[in-house]
């Protein structure tokens, strides 16, 4: 086996793995980026049902150090794998990228205290093994493999064509023809415009409702500002006025949730009419950010709806038939393509095997440190960004500070950081705590979150600017060791 050793491997070559390559930089360090895929962009990279885009905006999914230059305030899938392309590009990381690598284990060693990682050709089968002081885990956390889908026993019957949006066909014709979309999230909400603009007749078809919000597909605050300020003023204004308003809109969700349910009711109202039956398709049982909000750029699901080409039906299957979905109300919805936009499987470090000095790490026993390490495993970060805002606002803290503490190590000669949590380990919620049904089937898979302090996982970026602030990497939870002598934290 060929090995080669390097500072910090990182795997995974999405918005998060391309960022903490960005931050690491110009640094000297030598870095290691194992992508599994044949292209960087991660999420971007492998969903292509039509019209894939952003929902959350541009302003604050982009870098903080790549400041997205773009009119559209949600973009387009293709657009944002042009942008990581750019920023990639930009801090000179293409190079130091392995395409067709798939991680398959990474071994921690006390004694040598590096991590060796075993990967594979995706294409010959052969294996080879990387060994790096640290490693990064920019791997999500769903499966790439295969997206969600119920256990229908019927689905079988149906004699059309049935698709999965995580791996859509790219030869696929929908012009003329029926198709039922499976589902109400994000992804349903956005095919449904998208796919009457190829020409489809598209029922959407929901067991429950989800809330939808219009948004202005423009960012004509963006537009103006880069006019007036230099381009990296106008992205940090334009980047803070955007997490201000997308934090008010969240707290006033969670602090009032009937005025936020009213004024979402009275949107739908507005885009759809006062005949449509709102209460019935939009009005879910939940409460506004109990799951996330579907965004429609300047309403565009909204006119769909409205239109003569799209409905949306609220309402459960009985069984599959050749030609459709035979419905518990009685109704026959015909079909000639069924797409089941039913939600990802949940994963954690993209099922690779973590084993620290022979034991194997099950990290749903873990707890996470600052939503970024785990608790007794060494010089092992990990990225999750928000879910209640754009990812990679929290995944820029993270890099932030993973640098900072590579930074600390270098100067104290430190060989290793571990976490260390000290608290009750009953009661214990998992690291993403969402009532969605995606994250409530993989639950078990993920680490915990503690209650307080370093140990819990806010989704709150100005409550994450203080726990990642510059010094903050000096912590008595954190053990350093250094050779001769092993020590613990800020008084080490």
């Amino acid at each position: 086996m060929d090995t080669q050793d390097v500072d910090v491997i990182i795997i995974g070559a999405g918005i998060s793995g391309i960022g903490a390559a960005r931050e690491l930089a110009g640094t000297g360090r030598t870095v290691r980026i194992l992508e599994a895929r044949e292209d960087m962009g991660g999420t971007w990279d492998l969903f292509r049902y039509p019209g894939i885009r952003s929902d959350s905006d541009m302003a604050t999914f982009g870098y903080r150090s790549h400041p997205w230059t773009g009119e559209r305030s949600l973009a387009t899938g293709d657009t944002i794998l042009d942008y990581v392309h750019a920023a990639a590009e930009e801090a000179d990381v293409t190079k130091d990228i392995r395409f067709g690598r798939r991680a398959e284990q990474a071994r921690w060693s006390s004694e040598t205290h590096t991590w060796t990682v075993t990967h594979r050709d995706v294409h010959t089968g052969g294996a080879e093994q990387l060994t790096g002081r640290w490693l990064f885990m920019a791997t999500g956390y769903y499966r790439y493999d295969e997206g969600f889908t119920p256990d229908w026993p019927t689905l079988s019957e149906f004699e059309g064509t049935v698709v999965h949006p995580q791996h859509w066909p790219e030869d696929l014709d929908v012009a003329g023809r029926r198709v039922v979309v499976i589902g109400s999230g994000a992804t349903a909400v956005t095919l449904v415009p998208a796919l009457t603009d190829r020409g489809a007749h598209v029922s959407m078809l929901q067991r429950s409702p989800s809330y939808v919000a219009s948004v202005p597909g423009r960012d004509e605050t963006g537009i103006k500002l880069r006019k007036w300020l230099p381009p990296r003023v106008a992205g940090e204004a334009n980047r803070w006025r955007n997490i201000v308003r997308s934090m008010a809109i969240y707290e006033f969700s969670r602090r009032r949730p009937q005025a936020m349910r009213d004024l979402l009711h009275r949107g739908a109202v507005k885009h759809l009419g006062p005949t449509f039956p709102v209460d019935e398709h939009f009005t879910p049982e939940y409460d506004p950010w109990d799951q996330r909000l579907c965004a429609a750029p300047d309403g565009d699901f909204f006119k769909a709806v409205r239109g003569d080409h799209a409905e949306v039906v609220t309402d459960t299957i009985e069984r599959f038939t050749a030609d459709g979905i035979q419905l518990r109300s009685g109704r026959h919805l015909p079909a000639d393509v069924i797409v089941t936009a039913t939600g990802l499987n949940v994963q954690f470090l993209g099922n690779m095997d973590l084993v620290v000095d022979g034991e194997t790490v099950d990290p749903a026993a873990r707890v996470s440190y600052r939503g970024m390490m785990l608790d007794g495993v060494p010089n092992m970060a990990f990225a999750i960004g928000y879910t209640n805002s754009s990812w990679t606002l929290r995944v820029d803290l993270i890099t932030e500070y993973f640098r900072r503490l590579l930074d600390r190590m270098d100067r104290e000669g430190a060989v290793a950081v571990t976490p260390r949590y000290s608290g009750p380990r009953t009661g214990l919620r998992p690291l993403i705590d969402l009532a969605s049904g995606y994250i409530q089937r993989g639950a078990h898979l993920l680490p915990r979150q503690g209650r307080d302090g370093a140990w819990n996982v806010r989704q709150n970026y100005l409550r994450d600017r203080v726990l990642f602030r510059p010094g903050a990497e000096k912590d008595e939870q954190l053990e350093f060791t250094v050779p001769a002598r092993t020590t613990s934290g800020v008084g080490a």
